[in-house]
């Protein structure tokens, strides 16, 4: 059984690196990795499947990060007063994934292409192994697409909402164009749907991006 953990961290904001970590994710990455052991090799993150969401912003309260893994975290190891921690095992969740059952889901991915360099009518030739970031139709086209093989077919029309949230160091860093998608499904391939609950969806996944989240519908 996994070990899948949500942990749901009520951010201070009179802190100066929760301050800081809100306009940097290159930053914040490496403070929430803080919340799994050292040593776990050179790709820390996809040994543990650690993903991040900020969720949307409520007017007097405390900004809200969700973070999952599938090791175990601790929050102690954040810098001290940084939040308030609070743990979810989720191995519940992932025993009641069955055929047919409708859920709510949210996500914030980074919908994009993969550029060829092929030539295209009336465009500029893009640059081979450039990332095209798509947007409105596009991006609720790549939402179904990913969805479909995460498990799920939806049954609303996503509410789709930008989610702004790069990194602000100067000189080349990466940068993700990060969407929030909301709404309705039902399950279809409950092994698939847990993959996708643990590995996340997506490019951008130590930037914010990936985290899917279920309740009962």
């Amino acid at each position: 059984m996994h070990d899948l953990t949500l942990t749901r961290l009520h951010l201070n904001l009179t802190h100066p690196t929760a301050r800081r970590d809100l306009n940097d994710t290159i930053a914040l990455h490496r403070t929430l990795m803080r919340l799994v052991p050292d040593n776990l090799g050179n790709h820390p993150r996809h040994t543990t499947n650690l993903l991040f969401r900020l969720e949307p912003d409520h007017p007097g309260q405390p900004p809200v990060l969700l973070v999952q893994s599938t090791t175990r975290p601790d929050p102690d190891r954040l810098p001290t007063h940084y939040a308030t921690a609070t743990l979810h095992p989720l191995t519940g969740l992932l025993a009641h994934l069955t055929p047919h059952r409708r859920v709510r889901y949210r996500i914030t991915a980074s919908p994009s292409r993969r550029n060829h360099g092929v030539p295209q009518p009336h465009r500029p030739t893009p640059r081979a192994r450039s990332l095209t970031h798509l947007t409105g139709a596009d991006a609720l086209a790549w939402w179904h697409r990913r969805a479909t093989q995460a498990g799920l077919n939806c049954t609303s029309h996503p509410h789709l909402t930008p989610a702004p949230f790069h990194p602000t160091r100067p000189g080349p860093s990466p940068r993700h164009h990060l969407t929030r998608f909301d709404g309705t499904a039902t399950i279809t391939d409950p092994e698939a749907l847990t993959h996708a609950l643990i590995t996340g969806i997506g490019r951008g996944k130590s930037y914010g991006a990936g985290l899917l989240s279920l309740l009962p519908a």
